[in-house]
């Protein structure tokens, strides 16, 4: 443990659903929620106005439609996510050589070893001064923790939520710790969650009282002796700028080009279950799921998700490669496929991935990859088939939410699609809400674009125009201490 609050956690609020409302105009200030839009779809993110409704990540998206009939559901769109989140990476780098990715949302910070800060006044200014920086920069808006560990840290940042930041003093853990659920603590999930309660032990206080060789007895020597050390308060672990590039995978050549879509997921499925069991006796889990894809004239193709914690439940890397492969156009046929999984980690967040188990979809594939991964729902749009002279052209699906271009009207993007149409509001980030027209889905006019960059300052709680944004010298990183407007908390903060 630190003396001074130097380890920063930041988590940007809603991050898929708010950088949905800022670069389209007509959602800003409505429900919006983003995830899978199937049968089995799952929410990933919703918006502060979504959550409203009772609506939260992990939930089936039909029950979320119950719930805010009138909110927009779109499919996310990683790419956009990744140009935002690597202009905050590049503000947190900033700041400190050690910075700990976490997800495109989260992250750690060591601001002590950028110099950055060294005391509580310092530590509080840097802070503000980041969340000045990634309003400016991306208009949206990040909630920071700041305390001596790096889970308390995170602690803060929940209770931050959204737009602020909390402090938590080092010497007030075991205050603040003692009366909140033993699920706050990394590494309880429902199950040990569960465990712990038959043993009588609810709260983090519970805990610390038991002693370290009650939960030895009760959850082994490993997990048990970390578990009490983090009901007292202490967490030791470092600040982890890089780690180790390592990765699990299986791959098949096949002899004869598989063409029929059925076999093919069969087939990734069947490498994904091989990879698993590679992956755990390895001792590892991982976070990051990959699928390949070599088509029948040698073109590989790679897709990739990035959940929000490692894992090493076959549900989960099972059903992320099945999404994945609904991004591949496999008209033509397959000659290879692989799976595999990077980003290998020594444990396994199961809250994170508590949603898996208790779904009951399918083994709790779906649901429980969207509870640890908003990014991971769907890939990037699809577009035209690419039908030879044999096959015949796959028509072209449109995903609600994907850029779109039309040779006339301009950008916009896919508010829906069916019965061989397809809705598109025409709209930029910086414009007036757009109209909204609709096409035949095979219009030759109407093509898959890019996304546009954000304005600056067009975040979901701004106008239809863009609107001036404090630079983080005159804004919220003035006089340390100083309270930094709506959001901003001390300790001890009391509401998520």
């Amino acid at each position: 443990m630190r003396a001074a609050p130097t380890i920063l956690h930041l988590d940007m609020d809603a991050f898929f659903a708010a950088a949905e409302q800022a670069s389209k105009p007509s959602l800003r200030g409505k429900p919006v929620v983003v995830g899978g839009i199937g049968p089995r779809g799952v929410v990933a993110t919703a918006s502060y106005e979504a959550r409203r409704f009772g609506v939260h990540s992990a939930m089936p998206m039909g029950q979320a439609r119950r719930l805010a009939p009138n909110a927009a559901y779109l499919v996310p769109r990683f790419a956009f996510y990744r140009s935002i989140s690597e202009q905050v990476m590049r503000l947190l780098g900033g700041l400190s050589p050690l910075v700990e990715p976490l997800s495109l949302d989260e992250a750690f910070v060591d601001l002590e070893a950028g110099g950055v800060a060294d005391d509580t006044a310092s530590a509080r200014a840097a802070g503000e001064r980041l969340r000045a920086d990634i309003l400016a920069t991306t208009g949206l808006t990040g909630s920071v923790g700041l305390a001596g560990s790096k889970m308390l840290a995170k602690i803060a940042s929940e209770q931050a939520k959204p737009d602020g930041l909390a402090l938590i003093p080092p010497g007030t853990e075991r205050e603040l710790l003692g009366p909140k659920s033993v699920r706050i603590l990394p590494g309880v999930g429902p199950a040990t969650g569960e465990h712990l309660r038959r043993a009588g032990m609810t709260t983090v206080s519970d805990l610390a009282e038991a002693g370290e060789d009650e939960l030895v007895r009760l959850l082994g020597r490993a997990h048990g002796a970390s578990l009490h050390r983090m009901a007292l308060g202490h967490d030791d672990r470092p600040v982890v700028a890089e780690r180790d590039a390592k990765s699990v995978s299986v791959e098949d050549t096949f002899a004869v080009d598989l063409h029929d879509r059925v076999r093919i997921r069969g087939e990734v499925e069947r490498l994904a279950e091989r990879c698993v069991e590679r992956l755990r006796a390895s001792g590892h889990s991982g976070r990051t799921i990959v699928l390949k894809v070599r088509r029948f004239d040698f073109s590989t193709l790679t897709r990739s998700e990035t959940l929000r914690g490692p894992t090493d439940a076959l549900g989960v890397v099972r059903e992320a490669v099945g999404r994945l492969l609904e991004s591949v156009d496999t008209t033509g046929g397959v000659r290879l496929l692989g799976v595999g999984v990077s980003g290998l980690a020594d444990y396994t967040q199961e809250d994170l991935f508590a949603q898996a188990e208790l779904t009951g979809e399918g083994g709790g594939g779906e649901a429980g990859a969207a509870a640890v991964a908003p990014e991971a729902v769907v890939a990037e749009p699809v577009g035209a088939g690419s039908g030879s002279g044999l096959v015949a052209p796959v028509e072209r699906y449109w995903a609600p939410g994907h850029d779109v271009r039309h040779a006339v009207h301009g950008a916009g993007w896919v508010q829906g699609s069916g019965l061989g149409r397809v809705t598109v509001r025409f709209e930029e980030p910086g414009s007036a809400p757009g109209r909204v027209r609709t096409f035949a889905v095979d219009d030759p006019e109407l093509e898959a674009g890019e996304a546009l960059p954000l304005v600056r300052g067009s975040g979901a709680g701004a106008g239809s125009a863009p609107v001036p944004v404090p630079s983080a010298a005159a804004g919220r990183g003035g006089a340390p201490g100083l309270a930094a407007g709506p959001g901003s908390h001390s300790h001890p903060p009391h509401h998520p």
